[in-house]
């Protein structure tokens, strides 16, 4: 059968060509680094430079500004097989998309020009500035003001949990406007690591992807021009939502490439593990566990891929099966990633084997852009 209608429930050759140019660099660069990253809790720069190399560190970019001009689902798939071998490393391809979204979806062409094509040539990463001490799921309660004067802005605020925060160079970051308007009076704008008042706080102690920094961002009059507001005065927080409906999506890749490490490292395990004489991969109740493991996360796959057309499409229902894939595909790379810890038995309790750090990454999945109980209310509200 020849029906093109089929090819809509697969990747296209060149998608698959990618997933393997993507994992023959991530296990050869990426993944010998990865539990020396997890250890130390340092950015995983040799990902930075692999990538940055492969031109792979923000595939999303345009080509009209310099980018590679990748689809959704091959961003999908870049940040997938990166995430297979190293969470944290995943997390550079994901927030340079997540940090730019904004731009790329209401930036003007100057901003476009500027911020979109100084993060394709690699001169700087590109992180994201909505959370805050007091506003995390309630993100239109934020207290980050932004003021008029003249041909600038004035930032003032503290910013919580932005990823790679430090590390990176721009900064999309959402302040209030007007306060009178709540979150039609929240604006966007892009602020450089070197604006005198730029600093950060310590790096977070977390339980899991170690090597992403996580840090508070704090704007002491910041002083920027008026020409780096994102979109029209009062569009941020709406800006803000139609991002996180795209980059929920990679939030979903990057369960998934988790959950897929996982398995294949508890499926060779149990392969090489004798007990009573023969594999434990020979009994029944092993074998049981990884079949629910490999269904569950094709599952997630397969709407994973979905949402990402829908996102490449910008789809009316986007909203919801952004949140439904980043919803199921983090749930399910809990309970694989549990699960690869059981079937190693005592050892995947230790760090001298990898399940154990993609437990920890993997339950971030859960948390971040949105946790799976906004995604849950999220979903309730754009029902398709």
């Amino acid at each position: 059968m020849t029906d093109p209608a089929f090819d809509l429930y697969r990747p296209s050759e060149e998608h698959e060509m990618l997933r393997e140019t993507v994992r023959a660099l991530a296990e050869a660069k990426i993944a010998p680094f990865a539990a020396q990253v997890d250890e130390e809790g340092r950015f995983p720069q040799e990902a930075l430079d692999a990538l940055l190399g492969a031109d792979l560190h923000a595939v999303h970019v345009p080509e009209t500004y310099g980018g590679a001009g990748a689809d959704a689902l091959a961003t999908v798939l870049v940040i997938e097989e990166v995430a297979r071998v190293c969470g944290s490393s995943s997390l550079i391809p994901a927030v340079n998309k997540l940090g730019s979204m904004p731009v790329v979806l209401s930036g003007s062409e100057e901003l476009k020009h500027t911020y979109l094509g100084a993060l394709a040539r690699g001169d700087g990463m590109f992180s994201y500035c909505l959370s805050e001490p007091e506003a995390g799921s309630d993100a239109a309660g934020m207290k980050t003001r932004a003021v008029r004067d003249g041909d600038h802005w004035v930032l003032n605020g503290v910013k919580r949990w932005i990823t790679n925060a430090g590390v990176s160079e721009y900064y999309t970051v959402m302040a209030v406007t007007d306060p009178a308007q709540r979150s039609k009076g929240i604006s966007a704008f892009v602020v450089e690591k070197g604006d005198e008042g730029v600093s950060f706080g310590a790096p977070e102690k977390k339980l899991g992807i170690k090597g992403s920094p996580t840090r508070e961002v704090y704007l002491d009059n910041v002083r920027i021009p008026a020409s780096r507001m994102i979109g029209a005065e009062g569009t941020g927080f709406a800006t803000a939502m139609r991002t996180l409906d795209h980059t929920r999506v990679t939030i979903a890749a990057q369960a998934l490439g988790i959950a897929q490490g996982a398995l294949d490292y508890a499926k060779q395990y149990v392969t090489e593990r004798k007990q009573f004489g023969k594999p434990i991969g020979d009994f029944q109740g092993v074998q049981f566990m990884l079949a629910d493991m490999a269904m569950k996360l094709e599952a997630a796959r397969q709407l994973t891929y979905s949402a990402a057309a829908k996102s490449e499409r910008e789809d009316r229902d986007l909203t919801f099966h952004g949140a439904a894939a980043k919803c199921f595909a983090s749930d399910i790379a809990m309970d694989v990633t549990v699960d690869a810890v059981q079937l190693l038995g005592g050892y995947g309790y230790t760090r001298d084997y990898p399940v154990e750090r993609m437990m920890r990454d993997a339950k971030i999945t859960q948390i971040y852009e949105g946790t799976n109980q906004v995604q849950r209310i999220v979903m309730a509200r754009n029902l398709p």
